[in-house]
């Protein structure tokens, strides 16, 4: 599940800045807060689980991620246990009520033996009541048509530099992949960062499929973080699932 966007630590640094505004953490926070033990995968610097954790969080936090540059910003808070890791990397002990993907995360499970894999340890991750909850960009929407190197998006780091992220699709969406470059640049730098990253696009039928074939049945799936449900025009495919 290693995903290279990010793994870098002066573009690690970045992730928070460049991500912002959240607003799918105003509908995973609450989630988040509801449950007594929760694993966020893929979970990057940790700003979700740190958020809970300030926000009154006291069971079991759990962040995963492949990214070590990533979890380096996650460790300033201690109280939130960082694995380095994926899915299937990691000899699990316990269950969790709630495994969260944010951030699209999902979208780098790009092989279907790795998504059977990933899912089906999920499966076992989670407690008889357990929630798996997540969401994809909707394919029909075709968000990867936005990605050009004529939107660039500025932003100014914590130690002044003006640094612009700009993508640009360099494998075409081919009815199930999307590869793109992410070029980060700063007149302060002495060179561009630039990193390839791939994400699968899945609609809602294949996703159900996955999900059923892990032992998983879905619960909700809403089309935009305002709850709407999901049409062809819908950013997201976003799935609450159990297990069956």
């Amino acid at each position: 599940m290693v995903d290279r966007l990010f793994a870098e630590p002066r573009l690690a640094a970045l992730y928070d800045l460049f991500c912002h505004p959240r607003q799918d953490f105003d509908f995973y926070l609450p989630l988040v807060m509801s449950a007594d033990t929760v694993l966020d995968v893929g979970c990057g610097t940790g700003e979700l689980l740190r958020g809970a954790r300030e926000a009154g969080h006291s069971g079991r936090l759990c962040g995963l991620d492949p990214a070590g540059a990533m979890l380096d910003q996650a460790r300033a808070r201690q109280d939130v246990e960082w694995v380095l890791g994926d899915l299937t990397s990691v000899d699990w002990a316990e269950q969790f009520d709630l495994v969260v993907m944010t951030g699209h995360a999902f979208q780098v499970l790009v092989n279907d033996e790795e998504l059977r894999a990933s899912l089906a340890t999920i499966g076992e991750l989670l407690t008889e009541d357990g929630r798996f909850v997540f969401e994809t960009r909707n394919p029909l929407a075709r968000a990867w048509e936005a990605w050009t190197p004529d939107s660039p998006v500025a932003r100014i780091a914590p130690d002044g530099d003006h640094v612009t992220m700009t993508h640009d699709v360099v494998s075409p969406y081919d009815g199930k992949t999307v590869s793109f470059t992410s070029t980060f640049a700063s007149p302060d730098w002495e060179r561009p960062h630039v990193s390839r990253s791939t994400l699968r696009f899945l609609d809602a039928a294949e996703v159900s499929k996955f999900l059923a074939d892990a032992g998983m049945t879905i619960e909700e799936q809403l089309g935009d973080w305002d709850r709407q449900p999901i049409t062809d025009t819908s950013p997201e495919i976003i799935t609450a699932a159990r297990r069956a």
